[in-house]
């Protein structure tokens, strides 16, 4: 009988690792030296974003950039750890809810997921969600208008959050105003999301949630949401750290990401090998055995 690429035990484990919004691949670097040479690791370009900018046909639904990922994903060969960060949170959490992809992934880590339609069966919640939609359309107009400058500067005032004011140098500027057309499209397949609840509810997939504490109460609360949903998720929360705390904590939130990735190989290569009850005695909670593929 054949052997799955998820039970294969000579492939290499694969973290895929997918950036924000204005970002590209290189932002998970330190993540990759923290891994060490014990996983492949695999930082894609979103479409619209690094090596991929000026593509003709942009996507405007999560499920499409995922399809748009392509060959950089299918290059996966062994089980897959997946990473993702706001926008990449949002693409990573449709790829983990995706019917092609989920039997592959062995762990989920989503730092502050962009989901807003998580957010409108409740009014206090709405609030939230129409906050971010009217930005949206604010940004989308403004593109239209060819202001480009102003669309991201209410792109960074809001994800800002309640953290400090900072002045980008003025390389980084260029080089965000050179994408930030792609911005709209990225509002058009997270504001189109639906079902998320009940996506997030059928997780089976050990999930670590992250959320900084001066980030936009928004992206909080969607992490807040998810960790009641999603069966057996664990949180992280850095009370001194603000939205793009993948790359201004990285000394504190990596080892935590690193953690989560190693414990979920180590204890689904105990499963795998061992006689039942060798997962128990090697020490993984009661959620973690419930998840753990066997």
């Amino acid at each position: 009988m054949a052997t799955s690429a998820f039970t294969q035990q000579d492939n290499k484990p694969s973290v895929i690792a997918l950036h924000c919004s204005l970002g590209s691949g290189r932002q998970w670097t330190r993540l990759g030296e923290a891994l060490g040479d014990g996983f492949e690791m695999i930082a894609p370009d979103l479409a619209g974003y690094g090596k991929h900018v000026g593509r003709p046909i942009l996507p405007t639904t999560l499920a499409d950039e995922v399809a748009a990922l392509g060959e950089e994903i299918d290059r996966a060969e062994g089980p897959i750890h997946l990473v993702g960060h706001s926008y990449g949170g949002a693409v990573a959490f449709k790829m983990a809810t995706s019917e092609r992809w989920a039997g592959r992934i062995r762990s989920l880590t989503l730092i502050e997921p962009v989901l807003p339609t998580l957010l409108r069966d409740n009014a206090a919640d709405r609030r939230l969600h129409d906050v971010f939609a009217d930005m949206g359309t604010r940004v989308h107009v403004d593109l239209w208008n060819g202001m480009y400058m102003e669309a991201l500067d209410r792109f960074l005032e809001f994800w800002r959050g309640s953290g400090p004011q900072e002045t980008l140098p003025g390389e980084a500027r260029l080089r965000m105003i050179e994408v930030i057309e792609k911005v709209a499209f990225d509002f058009t397949a997270i504001l189109g999301e639906v079902n998320i609840a009940s996506a997030a509810a059928g997780l089976r997939v050990p999930t670590l949630l992250v959320s900084g504490g001066l980030s936009p109460y928004m992206t909080q609360r969607i992490v807040a949401k998810l960790a009641a949903l999603i069966p057996g998720a664990e949180t992280k929360h850095l009370p001194g750290a603000g939205h793009m705390l993948p790359l201004t904590h990285a000394k504190a939130i990596n080892p935590d990401i690193v953690r989560h990735i190693e414990l979920t190989e180590d204890l689904a290569k105990v499963l795998m090998a061992s006689p039942p009850g060798a997962a128990r005695a090697s020490g993984a909670s009661e959620a973690q055995l419930r998840l753990m593929p066997g």
